[in-house]
């Protein structure tokens, strides 16, 4: 399942918008189409966005645009997803920038295999496995990076079980996790957010694994959340693994000095276009929170399983 696809000289994504009960495709045409993309999280999660854009870049340039000015517009569109700028400062130093955004939307297929298969030798038959949001196929170019260690790990017989927090306010984790797994015959449970805790405490959660958006040396951003289920993880002494390729990784700050995006209020004063709450109610959205090192067991790579604690020692060639 192909996230996005350059198709007619045009970007080609499933708009995540109007799942799962519709599997409907936007076409951009446009840089600026790409960007709206971004915005309006027609495509979202950190692989895919920086895929996109690096599409997006692609569109510009055979406009005949101004490319300086295009990647400071593109590198904005959504400015937590640290691939999004690595997707951008990648293509500009390219000649030929179609042709870097299909050699990195073929590089991301395999990069989620790698992800996975390394993945899934943490994984045991008959785990039952928590993770939150998505970061499945949906988040990247195919296969996923979170998702990719349960289908992984459902390929190679285990006898696994997929438990999908809601993700409030947007509920990506309702509907396109457990879509995807739905999708693969994977066994899969949804609960409400605040439901992961008490299935901690009664010991039905054996492990969890998400995805991210950043991941630095003292620990990673990911969708809103995540630190309230890495708690939890820490408390009932549950492993807590983040799956992401070395694309999400930012060598040059702390993970506190995240930007972290505030979304439009109405994200949560309505649900299902129904409001929730009076009129008039104020509203704080953050899109991400940070996760910091101490509360994560080992961050899955397309390199291997590896301990922010020995980031450094262990891979000196990337940083």
């Amino acid at each position: 399942m192909r996230t996005l696809e350059w198709e007619d000289n045009k970007l080609k994504l499933i708009d995540q918008t109007k799942l799962p009960d519709e599997l409907t495709y936007v076409y951009c045409s446009t840089y600026q189409d790409v960007i709206r993309a971004i915005k309006d999280m027609i495509v979202r999660g950190a692989p895919a966005i920086g895929v996109s854009a690096a599409f997006g870049m692609a569109l510009a340039q055979i406009a005949g645009e101004d490319m300086e000015k295009v990647a400071s517009q593109m590198k904005n569109a959504r400015p937590t997803a640290v691939n999004l700028m690595w997707a951008v400062d990648r293509v500009m130093e390219s000649d030929d920038i179609l042709k870097e955004a299909l050699e990195m939307a073929h590089e991301d297929v395999s990069t989620n295999l790698a992800i996975g298969e390394y993945g899934a030798k943490l994984i045991d038959d008959g785990d039952t496995v928590l993770t939150h949001c998505n970061a499945g196929a949906l988040a990247c170019v195919d296969y996923g990076t979170a998702l990719g260690v349960f289908r992984s790990a459902f390929s190679q017989g285990k006898d696994i079980q997929v438990i999908c927090d809601e993700t409030r306010p947007r509920g990506q984790g309702a509907s396109l996790s457990v879509w995807e797994m739905q999708e693969e015959g994977i066994p899969v449970k949804l609960i409400p957010d605040v439901a992961s805790g008490y299935l901690m405490s009664i010991g039905k959660i054996d492990k969890v694994v998400i995805g991210a958006d950043r991941v630095a040396h003292d620990g990673i951003a990911n969708k809103i959340g995540s630190f309230m289920v890495a708690l939890a993880a820490k408390h009932f002494d549950i492993p807590f693994y983040v799956a992401a390729p070395f694309s999400t990784f930012d060598k040059e700050i702390s993970i506190f000095d995240t930007v972290i995006e505030e979304r439009d209020p109405n994200e949560v004063i309505y649900y299902g276009g129904v409001r929730i709450c009076p009129k008039g109610t104020e509203v704080i959205n953050p899109a991400f929170d940070i996760v910091p090192k101490e509360l994560i067991t080992g961050v899955i790579t397309e390199n291997g399983v590896i301990d922010l604690n020995n980031l450094e020692k262990e891979f000196k060639d990337l940083f």
